[in-house]
């Protein structure tokens, strides 16, 4: 039977500690030397969630005793006082007599963890790392990770063709994830970068910075100068991923 993260919303300590966790913000003190060297989720990249595909993903835990390490819990939390389990008890692989690696799964799931959009922003990791010796530590925030609605962009360039010093109109639209609706809406007042790649490059340029309109659209005109592509490209945020439109090839003739 496969076990699958729970996300549940804190009612009480109680929730957490039933679990064997101590809620975010309790304090408890180390036993013994323990130590937490690092934290890495998702191969240090963004949780990005769009409307119904859940992602399973991996935190791992490295910590040190000098007796070794015996065992890890380890629990995320974040927007909405979301809290997240993992997949079943957490591996430790020891990468010295001292020092071991401790990895879970994980899985956010937008269309069944999820009611509103709250949870999108920064989570915590919290690790309570017990040692060989029996010396304890639980390590609160002891990393930090984003979880992003997923970001759509558009592009489009018209009239084409199009002659030479003639106006050219790029337009496109923004949209993100809506966790609550289940479906992709525009994301208002936001900035997004015009590109251009001249045909027979690869690179693109940065020719002006436009802001989308309340229903996240983007419009904007440029002198028709030579073969190439426009594109938008939104740089992301705390809630929402990055993302790049695919280039609009304008024939100049």
């Amino acid at each position: 039977m496969r076990h699958r993260t729970r996300v549940a919303v804190l009612g009480s300590a109680l929730a957490v500690a039933a679990v064997g966790f101590a809620a975010p913000g309790a304090v408890a003190a180390p036993s013994g030397d323990v130590t937490v060297d690092k934290v890495v989720v998702n191969g240090g990249n963004p949780i990005v969630l769009g409307t119904t595909a859940g992602k399973t993903f991996t935190v791992s835990v490295t910590a040190s005793d000098d007796s070794g390490i015996e065992s890890a819990d380890i629990t995320l939390f974040g927007g909405g006082s979301s809290v997240s389990l993992p997949q079943g008890n957490p591996k430790c692989v020891a990468d010295s007599t001292t020092t071991s690696t401790c990895t879970a799964k994980f899985t956010l799931d937008p269309d069944t963890d999820f009611f509103n959009n709250s949870p999108a922003g920064t989570w915590y990791v919290d690790a309570l790392v017990t040692a060989n010796d029996i010396d304890t530590i639980l390590a609160e925030k002891a990393g930090s990770f984003k979880v992003q609605r997923q970001a759509k962009l558009t592009a489009n360039a018209s009239p084409e063709p199009i002659k030479k010093g003639k106006t050219l109109t790029i337009t496109g639209a923004l949209t993100r994830a809506n966790w609550e609706t289940g479906k992709y809406t525009g994301y208002t007042g936001q900035s997004a970068k015009l590109e251009f790649k001249k045909k027979g490059t690869t690179a693109y340029t940065a020719v002006k910075t436009v802001k989308t309109d309340n229903k996240g659209n983007l419009k904007t005109t440029v002198k028709a100068s030579v073969d190439g592509s426009y594109r938008w490209t939104f740089a992301g945020n705390t809630t929402t991923s990055s993302v790049k439109a695919t280039g609009d090839a304008v024939d100049v003739r």
